[in-house]
Formats: structure tokens, C-alpha cells, sequence
């Protein structure tokens, strides 16, 4: 069984120039991985003939399949098609089926078709059309030398429903690949380099076929051991150690979000909650409630983002804010009690602090209350206003999970 590689050749020049961010290249490679195929390159190219070509040309030496996303438009700078087109030697030719298609997607909206518009039904007469059910720009499916060229539309949702209904199925009636089996352990509280400094043993008693790989996010560090389902058993033991010699900073043993793993302890204890935000802005309730089901457990959330909101709004006694200011762990304790009565919740959380250095350390503090226990931790926040955003949710929604399972 040999391994299959992939190679991703995402087209635009708005991707060169930063105005798009490529996140189609990293969802492709997400669903690559469970019917094993390993993504060999990404490639990203303007929209410019000779680039598009030699960058095929090139992927074929690395790769059997290859995907790209984008120019399969009906505009002039829409150049895929065309390219391909040439490329394999063929002319384009109009699909009937595509063009009732395309009509009916603009009668279904009740917008008018542009001649324009007609373009999307034009495809090279040699290559299987994987019809687009959620657009109007089908994908192109080539075969050349026992490889696979498919060409998908750079609209995210476009190219992930073509993925999710053709690509995938096609790719795995075609090639016999290995299973991988990954085994995830999310950390918290020790930076990547100190982690990797504990494990230098571990790593060498590793054998060839079981990868260690360390994902590091803003206050979380993943761990991942890789390997194929004839080492599984293997997998199992490694990975088994790895918990135990992390014990002290481990968050999860399985790949699985923070805001999920909230979600489940809430679940499971029958709990409510609910959020008092200051700098993080919302972001918090963001990531709670993009769990589905979440209204099971969360009851709402408030930003009291100035003094007077935090006074007015929350309740928080001005004795507070003049004697202690309003970034203390007085005023985040008061936060978090009258969160916990406005909401009538189980658990709150509330988060007040300063994000970026003006005359004053950026410095974060963030309490948690149920109905017996209110506690506040501070944490020093070391980067730019973004980032420090991000450390600040991870940090307080691992000291929610704790504070859940600490207090219940």
C-alpha cells in the first residue's frame, strides 16, 4: 500500500496580495486526512498563465492529486477554465445540463441571467463535470497518467460541498491508502519549548512509524501522535505515557475544542451559565454559543465595556472602581456575583483588563462565581491588542473548564 500525496494550488491574486485569506486549503487538507491522503504541498498562484501551468507541471512530480480552488468564474479574470483547457488539449464546448442548471439558479432567486452568466455552462469537452449544486461553476475533473487533476471553485461553501460530495468518493474508489490514526492531547500553562524540554526522553524512545507533533495555539499547546492503523496498539501505549508525564497541564485527550469541552461538562452536570465581558468584547460568548445546542447551558452574556456600562448596566458599586480602579480583582469579583444574579445561572464568568500598553501593564483579570464560590486569577497578557485577545479567551474558558470541574 503506498502512501498518496496531494498537492493544493489555490488561484488569485487577491490570495498574493493578502486581501483573501486561503482557508480552503486548510478544510481540504482536514478532510484529505481520514481517507488518508496526505497533502504533500500548497501552492498559491495569480491569476496568471504561465504561473498556473508551471505550477501544475510541477505538483505532478510531487503529487498524484491535485486540487485547485478558484478562477472558475464567469468573469474576464476568471482564468481556470480557459487554462485548463488548453492544457489538456481540449475546447470548450456548452453543457447543456449545466446551463438548465445555472437558469434555474437564477430563476430560483428570481434575479436575471446575464449572458455573462451563460460562460459557467462552457466546460473542456474531455473532463467529467461535477455539477455544483450550492453555485453556478461546476467543478472539472481530469484524468492524465494515473493521476487526478480537479479544478473547484474558490467560494468556500461552493468548494466545500463539491468536496464533501464528489471529491472525496471519487479520490477513494480510485486509490488504496493507509488509514492514519492521530491521537491529540491539549495542554495548558507551559509554553511549547518547556513542553518539548520534558519530553526529550519520550521522543527517543519513539520508533520510525509513530510521529510526535506539537500545534501550539495563543495559551494552548496540542500534541499529537500520528500513525497508521497497524500501529495502533502502539499509538494507544505512547500516547498513554505522554498523559501521564503531562498529567499536571493537561486540559483533553481528545482533539476537541475548549468551548465543546465547556459545553459537555454543563451538559452533563445540568448547569446554566452565563458571561460578563469587558475587553474580550463578546468574544467569549462568541465561542460558547458556536457549539450547537449551546442554549441548553448558556443563558446570555453582557458587555459592560465602559465604567458607567459596568456601574449601570451590572451593577458594579462605584466604591469599587475608585478605590481598587476598574481593572482589579474587586471589580472582576463584583462582576462575576451580579452576572451570576442577573442571569440567575450556575456559573458566570466575567473578564475585566487591559489588552495593550498604554501607561499601564497589560495585565487581565478574570473571576468565576456559582452560588457557594467566587474566585478571581490574573494573567499578564505580552502581545499586541489581537493576540492578546485570543491568550485572554483560550486562558479564561481553560479556567472556566476548571473552575466547573473544581466547584460543582
Amino acid at each position: 500500500m503506498e502512501n498518496i500525496y496531494c498537492s493544493i494550488i489555490t488561484i488569485g491574486d487577491e490570495l498574493l496580495i493578502g486581501q483573501t485569506i486561503d482557508t480552503n486549503s486548510a478544510w481540504i487538507a482536514q478532510q484529505l486526512n481520514p481517507i488518508g491522503v496526505q497533502v504533500k504541498r500548497r501552492v498559491a498562484v495569480g491569476d496568471n498563465k504561465e504561473d498556473i501551468i508551471n505550477a501544475l507541471n510541477e505538483e505532478q512530480k510531487h503529487s498524484k492529486i491535485i486540487l485547485l480552488t478558484g478562477g472558475l468564474g464567469p468573469t474576464n479574470d476568471d482564468l481556470t477554465k480557459p487554462i485548463l483547457c488548453d492544457y489538456f488539449e481540449s475546447t470548450l464546448v456548452m453543457n447543456e445540463a449545466v446551463l438548465k442548471h445555472v437558469t434555474s439558479f437564477f430563476e430560483r432567486r428570481k434575479r436575471p441571467m446575464l449572458a455573462i452568466n451563460n460562460n459557467q455552462a462552457l466546460v473542456p469537452n474531455n473532463c467529467v463535470v461535477l455539477f455544483n449544486e450550492v453555485g453556478t461553476a461546476p467543478g472539472l475533473l481530469f484524468e492524465k497518467d494515473d493521476k487526478l487533476i480537479i479544478a473547484l471553485p474558490g467560494v468556500p461553501f461552493e468548494m466545500q460541498y463539491l468536496v464533501s460530495t464528489r471529491v472525496l468518493s471519487i479520490i477513494s474508489k480510485k486509490y488504496i491508502t493507509p488509514n492514519f490514526i492521530h491521537r491529540t492531547l491539549i495542554t495548558a500553562g507551559e509554553g511549547e519549548s518547556f513542553v518539548a524540554n520534558r519530553l526529550i526522553e519520550f521522543e527517543k524512545t519513539l520508533p520510525q512509524n509513530i510521529k510526535l507533533a506539537y500545534l501550539p495555539k495563543l495559551g494552548l499547546l496540542k500534541l499529537r501522535l500520528t500513525g497508521t492503523e497497524t500501529s495502533a496498539a502502539e499509538i494507544d501505549e505512547y500516547f498513554n505515557t505522554l498523559k501521564s508525564i503531562l498529567a499536571n497541564i493537561f486540559v483533553a485527550d481528545q482533539d476537541i475544542e475548549l468551548e465543546a469541552q465547556i459545553g459537555i461538562l454543563l451538559n452533563e452536570k445540568n448547569k446554566t451559565l452565563s458571561v460578563a465581558e469587558s475587553c474580550t468584547g463578546g468574544h467569549i460568548a462568541a465561542k460558547i454559543t458556536s457549539i450547537k445546542g449551546s442554549s441548553l447551558y448558556f443563558k446570555g452574556g453582557i458587555v459592560p465595556y465602559s465604567i458607567e456600562s459596568k456601574e449601570n448596566m451590572l451593577g458594579v458599586n462605584t466604591h469599587t472602581i475608585e478605590t481598587t480602579t476598574v481593572v482589579s480583582e474587586a471589580t472582576a469579583l463584583e462582576m462575576a456575583q451580579n452576572c451570576l444574579q442577573k442571569f440567575n445561572t450556575d456559573y458566570a464568568l466575567s473578564i475585566t483588563g487591559y489588552l495593550e500598553k498604554n501607561d499601564h501593564e497589560n495585565q487581565v483579570w478574570i473571576a468565576f462565581a456559582n452560588k457557594s464560590t467566587c474566585i478571581a486569577k490574573m494573567i499578564t497578557v505580552p502581545y499586541d491588542r489581537e493576540k492578546n485577545t485570543v491568550l485572554t479567551v483560550n486562558s479564561a474558558l481553560n479556567l472556566l473548564r476548571l473552575f466547573i470541574i473544581e466547584n460543582p
